[in-house]
């Protein structure tokens, strides 16, 4: 069974650039791959916004934020920064860089898993393998997380999460492909199956309740 997708509509417009006045607007190249990650459609698990971009990282950033629900249940967040710099930076390997994080509540028998960090890191790495998003200069963190309360907090339930940081350099302008990648990490995260490559996607109808959700 094919498993439907929903139109992403962007919140507000993409941070564009680091521009001021009368400077120039941003090189071409920067607006083709920001273009890029604006994908015409997204798991219905997935709900996406815009987000500002940083101001001290490079001459031009945008950035994208996506939650991952089951049902009302939020399970995991994440953050995607494109930074570009024409002239590059170093451990870059080119002028442009993504940034990506992810969260993810986990129950505390799989966060104490010693082979948690690898297995996650490979999500990365293979779902940029599976849609043929090029890359380099890969590295990233991997985190786990307990969270007690105490005095006035002292019953609310212990929380284990684990946290993904990574960057690499895209060997293309077109992103769309890491945007799906990125994508497939969070719903692994959440406990959710990616879309596998040979499923065809298909639109939700109007009258699915749960499209209310991206609108």
């Amino acid at each position: 069974m094919s498993t439907p997708v929903v139109p992403f509509r962007p919140t507000s417009t993409y941070a564009s650039a680091m521009t001021l006045g009368d400077q120039p607007p941003p090189p071409a190249a920067f607006t083709r791959a920001v273009a890029s990650m604006r994908p015409a459609e997204v798991r219905p698990e997935i709900e996406l916004e815009d987000l500002p971009a940083p101001q001290r990282l490079a001459p031009y950033a945008a950035a994208i934020g996506a939650s991952v629900y089951r049902d009302d249940d939020e399970l995991a967040v994440g953050r995607l920064i494109l930074l570009y710099d024409p002239d590059g930076q170093r451990g870059w390997e080119g002028p442009f860089r993504l940034v990506a994080y992810v969260r993810a509540d986990m129950e505390p028998e799989i966060t104490s898993d010693p082979l948690l960090g690898p297995v996650a890191w490979s999500w990365l790495t293979e779902a940029l393998d599976a849609h043929h998003a090029d890359y380099s200069a890969a590295g990233g963190t991997v985190t786990r997380a307990v969270s007690e309360g105490f005095g006035n907090k002292a019953d609310d339930p212990v929380t284990t999460e684990l946290e993904l940081r990574a960057s690499w350099s895209p060997s293309q302008e077109d992103l769309s492909g890491h945007v799906a990648a990125w994508c497939d990490l969070m719903c692994l995260a959440a406990g959710i199956p990616p879309l596998p490559p040979d499923v065809a996607a298909l639109p939700r109808r109007r009258d699915d309740p749960e499209s209310d959700r991206t609108k």
